[in-house]
């Protein structure tokens, strides 16, 4: 039941440089994001504001997905193989993230739909209360579509299986090719869902009485890049044909292209959320240079 993937191996000090700047970028990453969440928490202007809590939602998504890809790859390295219910448990966790970014999208998209075009209803809409309740229904969403598998492997799978070590990877635990089927069907169905809200909120603000109004036009911009944000995370469904296509013309560098591909697709991506609201929101970003820069600089919200 030792179940260990084919793969090949680079020279040790090719592998170090690769996982290096890997690590690095990821961390780098993290820490602007875990910037976000600190100033996120520390400020009871942002937590009690429902557009605020989706952001840092996202933004915890991001910083859990880069740290379990960390932890998996650093250890694949190290160990090759990881004992089975260890990868199914951070295969899970960091699926599930994942999945949870689109969704939270979706939300988002809504939230700046409903403040633009039914201000006087929003307050009593997005409440905070609410807002959490949304949360919850999105990780149960995301897990509804990933404990299944998990369910098949163990009803299908020998005690002894759970025991043994393997190269983890998805596609090495959950080799029906059913449950392969499925992952698909349930992606597309979310990527649909998700586009028609992106258009459908981008659409009434844009066609709204008040569309000529500063909060519109930031607001059908801020959907704009939602959108730009749901085609790079989209990025990671073409990320095996990507590799294998490149492969296939260079197959020599395989493993190169393994890294380049995973720091485009996988990592530099989540730069995007702190972009967002980081950096465009300019409350947040008056808040933010404070611990993004470790300076003493006083803020007054109501300057701001």
């Amino acid at each position: 039941m030792n179940n260990t993937a084919t793969v090949i191996r680079e020279p040790l000090f090719v592998e170090i440089i690769n996982n290096v700047i890997i690590v690095a970028l990821s961390l780098a990453i993290i820490y602007v994001n875990a910037t976000l969440v600190h100033t996120f928490r520390k400020h009871q202007v942002f937590n009690t504001n429902s557009r605020y809590i989706l952001y840092i939602h996202l933004v915890i998504n991001d910083i859990t997905t880069l740290a379990l890809m960390i932890l998996l790859q650093v250890l694949s390295y190290i160990l090759f193989t990881l004992n089975v219910s260890f990868c199914i448990i951070m295969l899970v966790i960091a699926t599930s993230s994942s999945l949870n970014n689109p969704l939270t999208l979706a939300a988002m998209a809504l939230e700046c739909y409903l403040a633009i075009c039914f201000p006087l209803h929003h307050p009593q809409i997005c409440t905070v209360r609410k807002t959490y309740i949304v949360i919850a229904v999105i990780w149960f969403l995301s897990l509804l579509t990933v404990l299944p598998d998990v369910f098949i492997v163990m009803a299908t799978s020998p005690a002894e299986y759970f025991h043994s070590r393997i190269f983890c990877m998805w596609d090495n635990i959950f080799t029906s090719p059913i449950l392969a089927k499925k992952k698909h069907v349930t992606n597309i169905v979310f990527l649909v869902i998700v586009w028609l809200i992106l258009f459908y909120s981008y659409f009434r603000i844009l066609f709204t009485a008040k569309a000529a109004s500063a909060n519109a036009k930031k607001a059908r911009n801020t959907i704009l890049l939602h959108g730009f944000q749901l085609l790079l995370s989209m990025l990671k469904y073409v990320y095996n044909i990507t590799i294998a296509g490149l492969s296939s013309l260079f197959p020599n560098d395989i493993l190169t292209i393994r890294h380049v591909i995973t720091i485009l697709i996988q990592v530099m991506p989540r730069l995007i959320s702190p972009m967002v609201y980081g950096i465009r929101d300019k409350m947040f970003r008056e808040y933010l240079k404070r611990y993004l820069l470790l300076t003493n600089t006083n803020v007054n919200p109501e300057k701001i």
